[in-house]
């Protein structure tokens, strides 16, 4: 009996032991240039050469494989491009966690040129928590600006006049490799040449790690940088009709302790706009009928210069500098006619004209500076980062008016002077401690101070001397002082994956004007949480997200200063205005299978004091203002698609239908309203023949209203040529956009008195071939590692 209670025991601890399972967690890296890499394939085998667990690294490069038996075995890392490494592994006993630290993988420079040319991942990627858009990949994106790419962009839509909206709501934050800068501000993304961005991430539901400014989300613009060794680069030649004139060239250098890179841009460029108004109106209890055409001729020259380095200190340390500057020159030419008509005799009153030339000049400038440093642990990371950007601006108006009929009068003439400038400083450092080998506990804090200048002056003339014109001259001053820190922790439990976060924001405003017309002090002291909330099936994934989310007032929102070139309608801002804070909810299921990829949401967001523009009549003009009213809610159902049915033919489809309800006042009048709107984009890209390449995209904006405006449906076509050139070293792209000039903005505006009807074609249809020359695309470094390898 004690001996078969020993063999009993004996079997019991063996199987115990035998039965002990661990984790096993680390990180992949570029040999050279030590980025990380995510989708690495992870696999390990036993003495058997049986694969006993399969894994991939995440976006941080970091991978982790569970439930893994006692024993010898074999660790292999395997990706696209890259020498496939493998190394021992050995799971002891009582050990229930083994961390492997950082693993680096040398490029493959033998498959370089296949890999580019032949395994290019999709120009659409949809993940659950963003969409990623491969700038490169898609023939529409290659001649234009950022405006152009970002027109690609599922969920994603810009308007004629550079107003970026996301679902269709336009209060979305815009970064620029993940932090704010002046590139986002005033219509400058249209300076950003399209060739100098890798890929744009759509975060409809941002964690607390990033800033809470947008409830719509926020887009992050990812410029590109050098990831080769030695020198290389390309240049890229565009001209279109109207005139779209670029040239941006792109000269790298990499080595084993430094990495510097650049990009400019030369830009001259002509945008063609035909604006018309019919309006009804009573004056002194006469109805009248005005009837307005507005032709625009603009022109914008621009020079942008993005250049910095990256020094490798060791293997844990690097520090980036960076410097950036856009300067631009625009001059623009508008031509206004106006003819007014009595409504109930329809005899001819008066007819007008105006004629009006802008000359403008922008200067933006930025410096960057980060500190970043791993640790052996895997995704432990500390960075910091610095950005200072100052700005100054320069507009000019001259506007002569004359009446035509029924007796020639020329009125006195009006020049405006607008002078701006802004200094912004940013100071942020974040710090990723992961707990065990799944937990992971982050933490930041953040500083930004801004403060703004803008002096703006009309000037009539009267005997050959100018005289202030209806009192317009002053100096406003807006500083902005912004204070944060987040904490967030992720875990998983089984298929079960979980991130809470919370974000504290600390706004200090101050608005004031050398006249006391405008002095106020504004705090803002929030608390923004954030839960992302994750279940994985088999090639699918369901998540769960909300977010606290804040819209802050733009500066052309808040300044109360009003250009003067139309007669009859006047754009004023509202230094008044205040943030509207938002709860957003999404329900998002992403399914993947061989040829298909689905990703349908809902979503559910109320606004609290939601910003809109208010219309109102005074002295005969239309001013235009934006104001908060009590609330907003929005509910909708969003549906992206990814289908490849072919190896030639891609297809991408997108829809969003979204129900909103209105609540408020302004001025005595009642803002409460209700509605729906559709939107929906299908593209689609076709591989032909001899290295030709096909894109046609149809756009398309259902009707939108609020209780005052109704904005007709929208729509537009855009297509697109390439062919791959000269030893798949150079491209040639040809595309067409706005076709057969389908995009036309028509509204409809009703108040107590009046109504008019607008339709805006703010650019023609525009046609543009562009040239890429691409030189050292092969790493020489790699293939004389790749040739050793095979000597010996």
């Amino acid at each position: 009996m004690k001996t078969l209670i020993t063999n009993i025991l004996i079997l019991f601890f063996y199987f115990s032991a035998t039965a002990q399972q661990t984790t096993v967690t680390g990180k992949v890296q570029d040999n050279t240039s030590k980025e990380t890499l995510p989708y690495v394939t992870v696999s390990v085998k036993d003495s058997s050469l049986k694969t006993i667990a399969v894994s991939i690294t995440d976006a941080h490069g970091v991978f982790q494989l569970e439930n893994l038996p006692l024993g010898k075995m074999t660790i292999t890392f395997s990706f696209i491009g890259y020498q496939t490494y493998s190394q021992p592994l050995e799971i002891v006993q009582n050990k229930t966690k083994t961390e492997l630290g950082t693993i680096d993988l040398i490029a493959d420079a033998i498959q370089l040129n296949a890999i580019e040319i032949n395994n290019e991942k999709p120009n659409v990627s949809l993940k659950l928590d963003k969409k990623v858009f491969e700038v490169g990949k898609d023939v529409l994106s290659q001649n234009g600006s950022a405006h152009d790419v970002l027109n690609s962009v599922p969920s994603v839509a810009v308007s004629p006049t550079g107003s970026v909206s996301l679902r269709g709501n336009s209060s979305v934050l815009v970064l620029i490799n993940g932090r704010q800068s002046g590139l986002t501000q005033s219509n400058a993304l249209d300076q950003l040449a399209a060739d100098q961005i890798e890929r744009i991430e759509v975060i409809t539901n941002p964690s607390s790690r990033y800033d809470a400014s947008g409830s719509a989300g926020i887009i992050n613009i990812i410029l590109k940088k050098n990831k080769k060794s030695g020198f290389n680069g390309q240049i890229r030649l565009v001209a279109g009709s109207p005139n779209d004139s670029r040239v941006n060239p792109s000269i790298n250098y990499k080595s084993n302790k430094i990495n510097i890179f650049s990009n400019f841009s030369i830009r001259s460029s002509d945008y063609v706009g035909l604006y018309t108004t019919n309006q009804s109106s009573i004056n002194n209890g006469t109805p009248t009928l005005m009837n307005r055409v507005q032709n625009e001729d603009r022109h914008d020259d621009g020079k942008l210069i993005y250049f910095g380095a990256d020094y490798f200190i060791n293997e844990h340390q690097t520090i980036t500098a960076a410097f950036l500057k856009n300067a631009t020159h625009d001059n623009d030419k508008t031509h206004l006619l106006y003819d007014y008509k009595n409504a109930n005799t329809s005899v001819q009153d008066s007819i007008l004209t105006r004629s009006g030339k802008s000359l403008e000049k922008r200067d933006y400038n930025q410096l960057e500076f980060n500190y970043t440093r791993t640790f052996k642990r895997a995704a432990k990371k500390w960075t910091i980062d610095v950005q200072y950007d100052w700005w100054n601006s320069n507009k000019n108006w001259n506007l002569s008016t004359e009446r035509l009929s029924p007796s020639p009068l020329y009125y006195p003439g009006i020049r405006t002077n607008s002078i701006g400038n802004s200094k912004d400083l940013l100071v942020q450092s974040d710090f990723i401690q992961p707990i065990d080998s799944i937990a992971i506990f982050e933490f930041g804090i953040k500083t930004e101070i801004r403060k703004v200048s803008s002096d703006f002056l009309a000037e009539e003339e009267q005997d050959n001397i100018w005289t202030i014109y209806q009192d317009i001259d002053n100096d406003l001053k807006y500083s902005e002082t912004i204070n944060s820190a987040y904490t967030q922790f992720s875990n998983q439990a089984g298929k079960f994956n979980y991130m809470l976060g919370l974000r504290a924001e600390l706004t200090q405003i101050s608005i004031s004007d050398i006249k006391n017309t405008y002095n106020d002090e504004k705090d803002y002291d929030k608390l923004f949480p954030t839960v992302n909330l994750s279940y994985k099936f088999d090639a699918a994934t369901l998540q769960l997200n909300y977010s606290k989310r804040i819209n802050r007032p733009s500066l052309y929102a808040l300044y109360p200063f009003n250009e003067l070139t139309d007669l009859n309608a006047q754009y004023v801002g509202n230094p008044e205005l205040n943030p509207s804070y938002s709860d957003v909810f999404e329900l998002a299921f992403l399914k993947t299978w061989k040829k298909l990829t689905l990703n349908p949401s809902v979503y559910y967001q109320r606004e609290k004091g939601y910003i809109q523009d208010f219309t109102y009549r005074e002295n005969d003009i239309f001013f235009t203002t934006p104001i908060n009213i009590d609330y907003e809610t929005r509910s909708g159902i969003e549906l992206s698609t990814l289908y490849n049915p072919l190896k030639w033919l891609q297809v991408n489809t997108e829809m969003n239908f979204y129900r909103f309800e209105q609540k408020g006042s302004y001025m005595q009048k009642n803002l409460a309203y209700s509605g729906e709107t559709f939107t929906g984009r299908v593209s689609s890209q076709i591989k032909l023949p001899f290295k030709f390449s096909f894109q046609g995209r149809y756009n398309f904006r259902g009707a939108q209203q609020n209780a005052q405006t109704t904005n007709k449906a929208l729509q537009s076509l855009d297509f697109g040529l390439s062919k791959i050139l000269l030893k798949d070293k150079a491209t040639l792209v040809f595309d067409v956009t706005n076709a057969f000039n389908l995009r036309q903005n028509k509204s409809t505006t009703t108040g107590t008195d009046y109504l008019f009807t607008q339709n805006s074609i703010p650019n023609a249809a525009r046609y543009r071939l562009s040239f890429v020359y691409r030189f050292n695309l092969t790493d020489q470094k790699m293939i004389r590692q790749a040739n050793d390898t095979n000597r010996h």
